[in-house]
């Protein structure tokens, strides 16, 4: 990769990895599924009447808008509001490297290396050690609903895999169509029966913290990382992403004053130490000299 498509890279991890303290912003002021329902709106419209539709299946669009739009979402907004800080939010989420792996190995048979198996368990005891905090970084609660999103993730992952050379910009345009009008039905059930004077008691933070996430985190971000994968490997690309969590705990850090204890950092470092085995394997034992060699999906 060249240095411009290194520098693009990096500022989509910088958008990506602020976007959880935005969103911890936006939820002072609004109610989470109320939140992310506006958030998909703002992305839909007008955009979808100047983008071409992506030459998908109906069907891949509605599990994609459903699983990642409507579920995930949901229950990331959710856990952030009161049960989870955006700096572990951040880091949480990235449970769908692993879900997305194993799903992967158990429904389309794809073979798992031994380094993203080894990989795997780290990251897997990293994840495990938050179920044991309590200092108010993340509740049990919150670690389970942002794990669960991370997996509705990775299903979404797997939709998207049978989508090769699909315009990334153009399908989430399309796919954020689809999450609106369930979001806002579920938020009128459960948040609130006047959504319009939640918009009229919005501050310009509010207003700011949907701008974010919706045109720069949504819109701008993706452009960006599809415009990257048309122009390099995937391999090239997607290692990039390792470094969100990061860009996510110290924006939280320095904008929100959030801390970690001594467990949760070194859950973090497992983590992140398991995920750039899981995604970074082969070639690290490439790097070392070694044989990568396949094992076979039964070993999950």
């Amino acid at each position: 990769m060249n240095t411009k498509s290194v520098l693009l890279a990096l500022s989509v991890v910088l958008i990506w990895g602020v976007n959880f303290s935005v969103i911890k912003v936006g939820l002072e002021t609004l109610p989470p599924i109320f939140f992310s329902g506006l958030r998909f709106f703002i992305v839909a419209l007008p955009a979808v009447f100047f983008v071409p539709r992506p030459n998908v299946k109906l069907w891949q669009l509605f599990a994609v808008g459903l699983s990642l739009g409507v579920v995930k979402f949901s229950l990331l907004f959710m856990a952030m509001q009161n049960d989870a800080s955006a700096g572990i939010a951040s880091l949480l989420l990235q449970s769908q490297v692993i879900f997305t792996i194993v799903l992967s190995s158990m429904i389309l048979k794809e073979i798992v290396t031994w380094q993203q198996l080894i990989g795997l368990v780290v990251a897997f005891v990293g994840f495990g050690l938050f179920f044991f905090t309590s200092t108010g970084s993340a509740t049990f609660t919150g670690v389970v609903m942002i794990v669960a999103a991370g997996f509705f993730w990775a299903i979404a992952n797997l939709v998207m895999k049978h989508m090769p050379g699909v315009n990334l910009m153009h399908f989430m345009v399309w796919v954020s169509l689809i999450p609106p009008i369930p979001l806002f039905v579920l938020s009128y059930w459960f948040e609130s029966h006047d959504p319009f004077a939640l918009l009229q008691a919005m501050p310009l933070s509010g207003w700011l913290s949907i701008a974010y996430v919706g045109y720069l985190s949504t819109l701008v971000a993706f452009a960006i990382w599809g415009w990257l994968l048309n122009q390099h490997t995937s391999a090239s690309v997607t290692p990039f992403a390792l470094l969100i969590p990061i860009v996510g705990m110290a924006a939280a850090s320095i904008g929100l004053g959030e801390s970690l204890s001594m467990i949760e950092w070194l859950g973090a470092t497992l983590i992140v130490v398991g995920l750039s085995l899981s995604v970074l394997g082969r070639r690290i034992g490439r790097w070392l000299g070694l044989k990568s060699r396949a094992r076979p999906t039964s070993a999950l």
